[in-house]
């Protein structure tokens, strides 16, 4: 899978400390100009829906699980490798100094109709509901929780490149067809 980038967090300035490694998946669901996002109430931003990919689980299973978890989304099919997302972050456990997540990123199709959520009890908490905005307002959205919030998460940073790269190669792509 192509790399879309790699990041450092600007508190690690060694990669040689103790080392959580993470692989996500996260789905790419577009419906013209609307995308089916996550939005949490939290962190006030949307993230692409999909997450941590379970000991021992092929990736695109878990973009599968995940997905019906968190959207309930259906008939989940076409799906195709965008891209992957490369992140080192301080980790607040005492047993590592950095987390190492990849996020494999892939677009898929689904049925219209969402079911129902299985959302953990965190995601609950933290107001997590799927959403279809469209791409351009969670951007701009995205952009001014990042420049305002002081409740931002470390993901909305991903979030927004990944928005940006979905907007400009895959809605580029959609008007030209």
């Amino acid at each position: 899978m192509r790399l879309l980038k790699r990041t450092v967090h600007p508190d690690i300035s060694d990669l040689s400390g103790s080392v959580f490694y993470r692989a996500a998946a996260r789905a790419i669901i577009l419906d013209g100009d609307n995308i089916l996002m996550l939005y949490t109430a939290r962190y006030h931003d949307y993230t692409l829906p999909g997450g941590g990919i379970d000991e021992g689980e092929e990736i695109e299973a878990g973009l599968i699980r995940e997905l019906q978890e968190e959207t309930g989304a259906r008939n989940i099919r076409d799906i195709v490798p965008f891209g992957l997302y490369e992140e080192y972050r301080p980790w607040y456990k005492p047993e590592f100094d950095i987390m190492h997540m990849k996020s494999f990123c892939f677009t898929c199709r689904i049925d219209s109709q969402l079911g129902e959520t299985q959302l953990e009890a965190y995601e609950i908490q933290n107001g997590m509901k799927p959403v279809w905005i469209n791409i351009h307002d969670a951007i701009a959205h995205n952009e001014e929780t990042l420049a305002k919030s002081e409740k931002k998460g470390l993901s909305v940073e991903r979030e927004l490149f990944l928005l940006q790269c979905i907007r400009d190669e895959l809605l580029t792509v959609a008007e030209k067809a």
